[in-house]
C-alpha cells in the first residue's frame, strides 16, 4: 500500500468515525502514521474511495439509515430555505455521510445578509463562520445545531452564503460524472431511488 493509500484508509476512518472534516483528517492521518510532511496528501477522490470502503466494512448496517436520516432532514430545510435557491452539498449528497457529518447546504442570495436576517426573523440562533467559496473568495456560513428526530439527537447544519451569481455551473458534473451539488428536485430523487 502506498502512503497515499495508507494515508486515505486512515484519514477515512477518522472522517467516519469521529466525523473529522477531510482536510484535517488528512493532515492528522499523516501525523498518525509518522510520515514526513513531503510525503503528497491524497486527493479528496482516494479520500472518498476509502470512506466508502470503510462504511462498506464497517457500518453497512448502519450507515443508509443515518444517510437516509441525514438527506430527510436536508430537505426539511431546504423547504424552508426555499427563497434561497438551496442546495445540498458534502457528504450527505455524495452519500458518504454518517450521523457524525455535517449537513451542508449552499444559499445562493441577492443579498448576503438576507438569509442572516430570516434565520434571526424566525427565532434561531447561529454562529457566523468564514469557509472559502466558489473561485476561492471568503464566503459566509451560517452554522446551526438543530435536532434530527429520526436520529433521536442534534447535528450541525452548515448555511454557506453565496452570491446569485455563483449558482452559474454550480450543477455541472465532475470527471467522474457525479455532481458536488443538487437543489431539492434532485435530493428528492435520491430518497425517492433508496425506498
Amino acid at each position: 500500500m502506498s502512503d497515499t493509500e495508507e494515508i486515505a484508509a486512515a484519514a477515512a476512518r477518522l472522517i467516519v468515525e469521529e466525523g473529522m472534516d477531510w482536510g484535517p483528517a488528512k493532515q492528522r492521518a499523516a501525523r498518525d502514521l509518522g510520515l514526513p510532511r513531503s510525503a503528497g496528501l491524497p486527493g479528496n477522490d482516494e479520500v472518498e474511495e476509502a470512506v466508502r470502503e470503510h462504511i462498506a466494512i464497517f457500518h453497512a448496517d448502519t450507515q443508509p439509515a443515518e444517510l437516509r436520516a441525514l438527506r430527510e432532514l436536508a430537505a426539511q430545510w431546504m423547504g424552508r430555505l426555499a427563497e434561497f435557491r438551496p442546495h445540498l452539498t458534502g457528504a450527505v449528497w455524495r452519500g458518504t455521510a454518517t450521523r457524525l457529518s455535517n449537513v451542508h447546504l449552499q444559499l445562493y442570495c441577492d443579498d448576503g445578509k438576507a438569509a442572516e436576517i430570516e434565520l434571526l426573523n424566525r427565532g434561531l440562533s447561529f454562529d457566523v463562520a468564514e469557509t472559502s467559496g466558489p473561485r476561492g473568495r471568503a464566503a459566509d456560513m451560517l452554522v446551526l445545531d438543530v435536532p434530527c428526530p429520526a436520529l433521536q439527537e442534534r447535528v450541525t447544519l452548515c448555511l454557506t452564503v453565496l452570491d446569485f451569481d455563483d449558482l452559474r455551473g454550480a450543477l455541472k458534473p465532475d470527471a467522474r460524472g457525479l455532481t458536488e451539488r443538487g437543489d431539492l428536485a434532485a435530493l428528492q430523487k435520491l430518497l425517492d431511488t433508496s425506498e
